[in-house]
This record gives structure tokens, sequence and C-alpha cells, in this order.
């Protein structure tokens, strides 16, 4: 018979959780996993960070020498690849392991080991990437990988192979993860949790996944032909040998633009989440916010060339872009106008995620507008080799990204950890990254707009950018400088030992329902959901008011059982692809037969392993 939200009785005995680094090793509970991106993810963030705050202080004055020309190109490279790959996309990872689950009221992903599987395959990529470094090899072509700026006649070294390697093993994580939730979000959905009543996150998760189905197989292509090219003396991308450099444009634009919204959708669906809760209200116009996001998702595949007005594709090609990247700001101004539409009239309560949502919404809404002006194709083409582009790509995906992600991590983090964060501290982190974001970005549109070129790794005295330069570092310092609030708010937190209840935030959705942090077996009972807001909905029900829900023992409850193969079997991607780096060696062959080994071998006892410890 069908359970309500609350109904948390006729569980006793589960086995307990083990702990220690074998027990992290060996988990597949979707919320230990979450915590492994989130934590992964966050060191890779500041990895990026510290590139990015040497590049601004290389910039900061004119004919500077802080580091080598060669240096900064790796840094330029690593920056862009580490931001995109290693640090959005499995922060927001971190939230997909960790709440999908809740949201819709299931008690594990459909797939649990090719889930810690994405994970470390994800890991292992990371750290290959940044490898790189330690054998003075780090990319160094830019972190969208142009050819012929990629091949081996003008990159000679092992830096790009580096970065194509290392961008399929993180393919793979993306492709496994994707397959995982899509499959999760169908599937795996409570009693009554039709699609129409999903959280709005979960929404734009699950669209997020159809665009990493979709458009990472394309990439993957990509890089395959670019491997080939510089491993074993093929030509796609080399004209002289009857290859088309254009080609890799648009294989890694078909693949870059809906990746953009694979970035910010998490983003949308994390502000969808936040603004109801600290509003008092339901969200505004929830069915347009669904259909908004589907039209975005579709559209995203038809504007990549947008990217590429600069390479003379013609006035019809030209007009068809430019409109259809018009055409993409409409499902967008939906959204905005429903986010401003559901604090309207609302119990605002000012806590440090709404102040993160707004201004999200803020810096946003500033990326958009100065993208719109980029569907212009006679505009774009002055601005696209500017700083004011950069300063445009930093307010969609920091502006908006990282702000939405960060206020995520503070609505959350009680709910996966048990504790609160100091709202003061909170509050305090979110001024110093506003203001520092601002003083950081805001000058590159004016300094872009009067000329200084992007990529370049000093300029000249006298042309005029130097003070805006200078304002710009000194904003990247106090943007730094706010993640070190963030990471002593952590520390103090977690050392307050102060236990936060189930329900902090009176939250809408099914998470809040149970226990913070949750139990491994999420809920002890299945919920059974009567409308959008689920929990929102049984408080209705039940007066408004409710009771802490209890920890309760989970007897007869089945859980997969921890396994360590598809961390063998991550492992033996990275072996596989790193023999393939060295193929040519006399001992290449050897090498390619113990990965190919490792991983099957670990791949067949991962599929024969006993549903049963």
């Amino acid at each position: 018979m069908a359970t309500s939200v609350l109904d948390h009785a006729g569980a006793a005995g589960i086995h307990p959780e083990k702990t220690g680094l074998w027990a992290w090793i060996t988990t597949v509970d979707h919320k230990k996993i979450g915590i492994l991106y989130g934590a992964s993810a966050f060191i890779f963030f500041l990895i990026g960070g510290l590139e990015a705050l040497v590049i601004r202080l290389q910039l900061m004055k004119p004919d500077n020498n802080l580091v080598s020309p060669e240096f900064y190109n790796q840094l330029f490279t690593m920056h862009g690849t580490t931001m995109i790959f290693l640090a959005v996309m499995p922060l927001s990872a971190m939230f997909f392991n960790f709440f999908i689950p809740l949201l819709i009221g299931a008690r594990d992903v459909a797939f649990p080991r090719l889930n810690a599987f994405s994970y470390w395959v994800f890991l292992f990529g990371g750290l290959f990437l940044n490898a790189s470094f330690l054998f003075n090899a780090a990319p160094n072509g830019g972190w969208f990988g142009y050819a012929n700026l990629s091949s081996k006649q003008f990159s000679p070294g092992l830096n790009m192979d580096f970065w194509a390697i290392g961008l399929q093993i993180l393919g793979i994580a993306s492709l496994a993860a994707g397959v995982n939730f899509f499959v999760t979000v169908l599937n795996m959905r409570a009693p009554g949790m039709k699609l129409i009543r999903m959280p709005m996150f979960v929404w734009m998760s699950f669209i997020t996944q159809l665009l990493v189905l979709l458009s990472f197989p394309v990439i993957t292509v990509a890089l395959i032909l670019l491997m080939f090219d510089r491993l074993f003396g093929t030509h796609f991308f080399v004209p002289l040998g009857g290859g088309d450099t254009m080609l890799w444009q648009h294989l890694f634009w078909v693949f870059g633009h809906p990746e953009v919204y694979i970035l910010i959708l998490p983003a949308f669906g994390i502000i969808s989440e936040i603004l109801p809760v600290f509003s008092r209200k339901p969200l505004f116009g929830y069915t347009a916010m669904v259909f908004s996001g589907c039209f975005i998702a579709f559209l995203g595949f038809g504007v990549w060339s947008h990217h590429m007005f600069s390479t003379g594709m013609g006035p019809i090609a030209d007009s068809v872009f430019s409109l259809a990247t018009m055409l993409i700001a409409i499902p967008t101004g939906v959204k905005i106008f429903n986010w401003l539409g559901t604090t309207w009239g609302g119990s605002i309560q000012m806590k440090t995620p709404m102040y993160f949502a707004l201004g999200f919404i803020a810096m946003f809404i500033m990326g958009g507008l100065s993208g719109v002006m980029h569907s212009t194709a006679p505009a774009d083409l002055q601005q696209t080799d500017t700083y004011f582009v950069v300063a445009h790509f930093h307010y969609v995906l920091f502006g908006g990204s990282i702000f939405s992600l960060t206020g995520g991590a503070y609505y959350w983090w009680p709910k996966m950890f048990g504790h609160m964060l100091d709202e003061g501290l909170g509050k305090l982190h979110f001024w110093l990254m506003l203001i520092g974001f601002n003083l950081t970005f805001f000058p590159m549109h004016i300094v872009g707009l009067e000329g200084m070129p992007r990529r370049v790794y000093t300029y000249p005295a006298g042309l005029g950018f130097e003070s805006l330069n200078r304002i710009e570092t000194y904003g990247a310092l106090i943007l730094g400088f706010s993640f070190l609030v963030f990471i002593f708010n952590v520390i103090k937190s977690t050392r307050s030992k102060v236990h936060a209840p189930a329900d902090p935030w009176n939250g809408a959705t099914l998470e809040w329902s149970i226990p913070s942090p949750p139990q491994e077996f999420n809920f002890p009972s299945i919920p059974t959901v009567h409308g959008r807001d689920a929990f929102w909905e049984e408080k209705r029900a039940h007066g408004g008011k409710l009771p802490e829900p209890a920890r309760v023992s989970g007897a007869g409850i089945h859980l997969p059982n921890p396994s360590y193969w598809p961390f063998l079997a991550a492992l033996g991607v990275l072996l596989l692809f790193i023999a393939l780096m060295n193929h040519a060696s006399k001992l290449g062959p050897v090498y390619i037969f113990a990965a190919v080994s490792v991983l099957f071998f670990s791949i067949f006892n991962w599929v024969f392993e006993p549903a049963e410890g």
C-alpha cells in the first residue's frame, strides 16, 4: 500500500555504514559519490582560480614578464579546460548525485556501480590533465583546441596529447553519468511523481542529461580524429593532407554551444528551488519554465556557428545563425520573468541562499544582454577577438553558474552534512564575491571595446589598457579571497557540532522530509506524491506543522553492496589511454595489452559480481 511522505515506520535493522578510506573507494551510495564529486571539483576549482590569478597578475601592467609566453599559454589553456570540465560540470554533478534521488523520492540511482565508475573516471581524467604540469607539457593550444594550432606541426610536444586524451577520459565519465541520471529520472520516481510534478531542478537536470548524451559523442569523434592526427599520422585536420581545419570548429562548437547549457541549466534549476522557498510561494509559471528549458535545449543545437562569424561562412549562414541566436533569448527571458514573478508579492526571507539567487539573476541578465549583442554578425566580428567576449562568457558562466552553485551549496549544506553554515560569513562571502566579480569582469567590456585583444600574453604601454587591467587584477584578488571566507565558514561550522534540523528553511520538496544528513537508504518508506511542492502539500495536509523525522533503522531494505570493480575499471580506462599515448615506444604493445587486460578483467568481475554480499 502506498505511504505518505511522513510514513517512516516499519523499518529496522539495516547494516551499519562503513567508514574509512576503503569505504569511500568502494562506495556506490549516490550521496557519498556526490560528496566525492563536490570535494574533487572544488579542489579543481581552486586550482583553476589560482591559474586565473596568475594570468591576471601577468596582465596587471604592460610589458610584464611574471611568466613566460609558453607558460602563459599553458595557464590560459588549463584555466579554461579546468573551469569547464573539472569544476562547473562536476559541481553540478555533485547536486545531481546527491539530490536527484531525494527529490524524486527514490532510494538510489538506477545504476549505482556505473555512478561510482563515472566519478573515478572523472577523477583520473582530471589528475591526468594536471599531471601534464609535472612533465612541463601542460596543454598550450587554447581550451578550444583549434586546428591547426593543435596539430603536431604547431604543437610538437606532448602538450595537446594530454589535452585530447584527458578530454576523452572526462567524456567517458560524462556519458556514463548522463545515461545513469536519464534512466533514474524516467524510471525511479516515487508514486504520484508525474513528470509535470517534478521539482524544477530535476527537470533542468534531466534536460542537461539529454544534452550530454547528444553533444558529447560529437566532441568525442573530434578528439578521436585529433588523436589519430597526432599519434598515428592521419590528416583529418591537416589541409596539406586533404584535411580541413574548419571541420574541427564545426565539430567542436556543435558540442561547445550545448555545453554552455549543460553548464547553465543546472544553475537555472537550483535558482528555481531557492527562490520559491525564500519567497514563501510556489514557482511562478511552472509549466512555462519547463517548456522554456526544453526549448533552450532544442535551439542550443542550432546556434553553434555564431561562434564562427569571423570565419567567412557567408551571408546566408550568418543570417540563419544570427536569427537562431536571437530566438534563444526568448525562452531565457521567460525564465527571468518567471523568477522575478516568483519573488513578486512574496514574503521574502533574505538568507544567504537568497542573496546568491538574486545575485545570479542580476549577473546573468548582464551576461545575456551582451550575448544578444553577439547575435549580430557585424558586431560580433568586431568584438569576437577582444576582451568584450571574455567579459560576456564570464558573466554567463561565473555570474551565472558559479553564483547559482554557491547558492545551492548554502541552501543544501545542512541536508548534506547535518549542520548549518554561518549566516554572517555567508553574506560576507556573497558581498566580497559580488564586488570582486564585477571589479574583475565589468571593466573587460570597456577594455575590449577599446581594442584590447584576448588570448595575449602582454601588451605595450600607452594604449590606455593599464588602469582597467589593474582594477581587474584587484577584483580577482578580492574574488579569490571570498572563497577563503567560504572555506573558513565550512571549517567553522564543521567544528561547531551544531546539528541542523531536517527542515531548516521550511522547504517545499521531498529531501526536507527526512533527517539531516540522510540515512543510507534515504526513505524508509517510498513516499507518495500528491502534487507539486510535495512537502509543502504534506505540511498543508497536516495543518502546516510537522514533527522532526526520527532516524530509523532499515531492516529488509535492499541496498547495493560496495564494490571496488568500478574503481579498477576506471583505472583500466586511464591506463589504456596512457598506453595509447606511448604506443610508439618499444614496450608500447605490452602497455596496451596490460591496460586492456585490467579494463576487461574489471568489467567482467563487475558484471558478474553477486548482488548480495
